[in-house]
Order: structure tokens, then C-alpha cells, then sequence
């Protein structure tokens, strides 16, 4: 057998070469990332370093063996995807079942330490302090009652030291580099000649602190000034005393499907959820068929070939879109100022109308439909004008030839031709106008406010800023019923993603059959 018949050499990977170089490189990467993985971890943090050792052993792996070659250059978008798309996503929808709120933000054992921490402080003791140097340590002198403490490495762990009488210290520390030693001052604990424990009580003093809970049992507090003892509640995730009153700060516990329960349940969320579940729905479509409407209206009247100074007109139909967004936004906000907005002065100078666009329902969410038309049509008067490029003449000149009106053709000519590529861009326009937090945060903040809600809701809100206003900007920030509706909210995106390739494989198809 020649050479010749023996075929192609097979493909060799450019790392084959030179095995070692790349092996130093993937261990040097693999190292760092464990390091991060481990470091995440020691913060408390093991979830995030799961996820970090889960991305390096995938690294190391694909990029150490021969055998996974093509597998590299997908790695790094499927390892993106899942770390930024489907992990917060997935944590997202984990919070709905949980009773994480701004109540419930710790763990059960960071919980009994914060409990635990507070005291009450006895004025009678406080004192004022100074810090003062000891070679590698320190000194705490207390001027009032002329006692220096033995000395201290005001580290963070806690240190008890006995206190004596003595001469002021020489080499006092400025109140200034005091402060910055608070971290070690508060894990201080001073003993005076008359057995009186005396903590850090401020920036400035020290005193004696009664704790006002002492743990007393597996899962019991007991509450130092009456002896009311608390018991730790694990489906509601608080110490509760025994009329069952929680006492915050809580921990994170799982709650079922006790927010969705409450979402369908509860009158006070079910009827503003509802009302704005319409409203997301309504504002959705409306926007997409007001900025249809205009954008190919426009387009229409722009390739009417009598009309002069067509590129001036582009140029100006097209500058809403130029301009970003928010800006578009903050200047429409205070065009409907109702006081001083010159849309209101023209109004009120021609007709005498004062409209309060901002503090009636209807009126706001008429406003936001026109500044979100505004924002919207350019984009689609562009799309519109190369579509109707793609329709045949001859169809159009065929029916004016039979008595076709203008109007006559493009319904029944034009309008069919153009809406199978227009479809699936509709229904993308529609998802994406149903998230469209920016606009309402910015425009209304989700005003006017629903009267007798026990949740904050708005009559402008959407799902997307109920939702952001549910987890931010509440009192409660009660993030746990915010997963639960990013969920529903989810579900309703993913159907209309659904639908939007259902359309698209229909339009292919239908293009490709003809």
C-alpha cells in the first residue's frame, strides 16, 4: 500500500503537541479556581463554592483530556449559561418556597448569636475609656475610676482581663485610632477590683451590659428581665414567646407552597395580583399593537413616492429610538408633571384641563401606553419599511388594474404578505413588554397606590415591578413571595417563548412550502 492510499492523516489537537504546557496551564487555572471554591466556603458561603468547584473539576477535565477536544470550545458558553442563566433562576424560584423575607434573612445559629448579643446597658456603670500602647499590645484605662487593664491583643476573639488600679498610661492612643480598634474592643470583656464585668457599650465608653436573652435549652431562650422564656418555631422560622409572638430577627426555613397559598388565598394579594395580572396583560398587547400601528402606518406614508424630503422625515422618526431610553422616560416624567409639566400648561391654556396623570389610574396607565408607543414605534416603522419592500409590485399594480382602492390593497394584498414575518417579532415584543420594569419604575413607580392592599400594589404596577417593589422597596422586603410570582412569571414568559417558536417554525414552514 503507497502512501498515497493510506488516506488523510487524522486531525491532531494543537495542545497535542505539546501536552505539558497545557496540563501546567489547566492545573495552574484548576488550582485557582479550587482556592476560590475553598476561600467561598470559609465565608459561609458553600453554595457559591459548590457551584465554583462544580465549573473547575468540569475545567479541569475537559481541558486536561484528549479525548474531550471538541467539547472545549462549548464549555465555556454552557458554563455560562448555567452559572448566570439556570442557577438564578433555579435559586429564584427556591426562594418561593422558602420564608425568606428581611425578618428572615440569617441562619437558625446566626439568629441565637444575634439574640444573644443584645444587652441592656446600666448607666450607672458607664464609663468613658482610652486606649493606651503596650509594646506589641494594648491597654484599656478607664479615667474616672483610675483603672488600667492588664494587656490585650484586642483580637477578635474575646479576651477577659482584669482591671487595677494604676497611673494614667503615657502613650495614649487619639480617639480617631481607637475607633478602628472597635472590632477587638467589643469582644472585650473588663473585670473590675469589685467583681463588675464591663463591656464595650459605644464608641466612647464602657459598662456594665445585662444580656437580655441567655440560651437556656436546646432550641429556648430565656428573656433576662421577666425569665419569659422564648422557643424556637422551625416551620415559621422565629423564637416565639407562648402567646406564639415572634420575635425578630428570624432564619431561612422552607414554607411549601404556603407564598403560592397566600397568593391564591389571601384577599388582601389575590385581588390587587389579579387587577395587575390583567393590566400586565393588557399593557403587554396594547403596547405592541399601538407601536404596530404607528410604526407601519408611518412606513407607509414614508414610501409614498410623491413625498418630499423623505430622508429628513427618517431622520426625525427615527431620533425617539436614538436617544436612550431612560432619558426618553425622565423628560416625558416631568413633561406630565401635573403642576409645572408644559403638556398640563398647553392643556390647561386651550381648553382649561388640568388631567392629574399621575394620581388617577386610568390616566397614568394611559400615559404610560403613550410613552411606551413612543419609545417602541421607531423600531418598528424600521422593521415595517423592509418588509414592505419584499412585497411584490406586481400583486399591487394587478389590483389597481381591477377598481382596488389604496385601502382595499394593502388589506388584502400587503397586510397579508408582511404579518408571517412580522409574527414572531410581535410575539417577542409582547414578552419583553411584559417584564418592562424600566418604564414603570421610572415613569410611575407603580402609582396610584391600590387603596386597602395589605401588600404594596399600584394600579400602574406590573408583575415585574410588583415583584421589585415586593422585595426592595416594602418594609417587610418579603423576598420569598417575590419568587413565588417571579415563578408564575416565568411559567406565563416561557408559554409565550413557546408560542414565538411555534410561530417561527410555522412561518418557516409556510414560506418554505410555497
Amino acid at each position: 500500500m503507497t502512501i498515497a492510499d493510506a488516506g488523510p492523516a487524522p486531525l491532531e489537537s494543537p495542545g497535542a503537541r505539546r501536552p505539558w504546557a497545557r496540563l501546567a496551564v489547566v492545573a495552574v487555572i484548576g488550582l485557582a479556581m479550587l482556592y476560590g471554591a475553598f476561600f467561598l466556603y470559609q465565608i459561609a458561603q458553600p453554595l457559591f463554592g459548590a457551584i465554583l468547584l462544580a465549573v473547575a473539576t468540569g475545567f479541569v477535565v475537559i481541558f486536561g483530556a484528549n479525548r474531550f477536544y471538541g467539547a472545549r470550545f462549548i464549555f465555556p458558553g454552557v458554563a455560562a449559561v448555567l452559572v448566570f442563566i439556570a442557577f438564578p433562576v433555579a435559586y429564584t424560584i427556591w426562594l418561593g418556597f422558602t420564608n425568606y423575607s428581611s425578618f428572615n434573612l440569617l441562619s437558625y445559629e446566626r439568629t441565637i448569636e444575634v439574640l444573644t448579643s443584645r444587652g441592656t446597658v446600666d448607666p450607672e456603670t458607664e464609663q468613658p475609656f482610652a486606649v493606651a500602647r503596650d509594646g506589641d499590645g494594648y491597654r484599656i484605662w478607664l479615667p474616672e475610676s483610675g483603672l488600667l487593664s492588664e494587656p490585650v491583643t484586642l483580637a477578635v476573639e474575646e479576651e477577659a482581663v482584669t482591671l487595677a488600679p494604676a497611673e494614667p498610661p503615657l502613650d495614649l492612643l487619639s480617639p480617631r485610632d481607637a475607633i478602628k480598634l472597635r472590632a477587638g474592643l467589643q469582644s472585650l470583656t473588663l473585670t473590675t477590683p469589685a467583681e463588675i464585668d464591663l463591656r464595650n457599650a459605644g464608641l466612647r465608653t464602657f459598662a456594665s451590659v445585662t444580656p437580655d436573652f441567655v440560651r437556656s435549652g436546646e432550641d429556648m431562650l430565656t428573656r433576662s428581665s421577666d425569665g419569659l422564656v422564648l422557643i424556637a418555631n422551625h416551620d415559621t422560622g422565629f423564637f416565639e414567646t407562648p402567646d406564639g409572638e415572634p420575635v425578630p430577627p428570624g432564619w431561612r426555613v422552607g414554607v411549601g407552597f404556603d407564598n403560592f397559598e397566600r397568593i391564591l388565598e389571601s384577599k388582601g394579594v389575590r385581588g390587587p395580583m389579579l387587577s395587575i395580572f390583567a393590566w400586565t396583560f393588557a399593557f403587554a398587547a396594547l403596547s405592541v399593537a399601538g407601536v404596530f400601528a404607528v410604526g407601519l402606518l408611518l412606513a407607509v406614508i414614508l414610501q409614498w413616492e410623491h413625498l418630499r424630503f423623505k430622508t429628513l422625515y427618517r431622520i426625525l422618526l427615527i431620533l425617539p429610538y436614538a436617544v436612550p431610553g431612560f432619558i426618553s422616560i425622565l423628560v416625558f416624567r416631568g413633561l406630565f408633571n401635573q403642576n409645572f409639566g408644559e403638556i398640563n400648561l398647553i392643556l390647561e391654556a386651550l381648553f382649561g384641563l388640568r388631567p392629574d396623570w399621575f394620581t388617577d389610574g386610568n390616566l397614568a396607565r394611559a400615559m404610560i401606553l403613550f410613552v411606551n408607543i413612543w419609545l417602541g414605534y421607531p423600531y418598528m416603522m424600521l422593521l415595517a419599511m423592509g418588509f414592505l419592500q419584499s412585497v411584490p409590485q406586481d400583486h399591487k399594480k394587478a389590483a389597481a388594474l381591477e377598481g382596488a382602492s389604496s385601502l382595499r390593497v394593502f388589506f388584502t394584498i400587503t397586510l397579508p404578505q408582511i404579518i408571517p414575518p412580522f409574527l414572531p417579532l410581535l410575539i417577542a415584543a409582547f414578552a419583553f413588554n411584559f417584564n418592562n420594569l424600566v418604564l414603570i419604575l421610572l415613569l410611575t413607580r407603580g402609582g396610584p397606590d391600590i387603596p386597602g392592599t395589605v401588600i404594596p400594589a399600584g394600579e400602574t404596577d406590573i408583575l415585574a415591578s410588583f415583584t421589585y417593589r415586593l422585595a426592595f422597596q416594602d418594609s417587610g422586603q418579603q423576598f420569598g413571595l417575590a419568587g413565588a410570582i417571579t415563578l408564575l412569571i416565568f411559567l406565563v414568559v416561557a408559554a409565550i417563548s413557546y408560542a414565538n417558536f411555534v410561530a417561527m417554525r410555522r412561518a418557516a414552514a409556510k414560506r418554505s412550502g410555497r
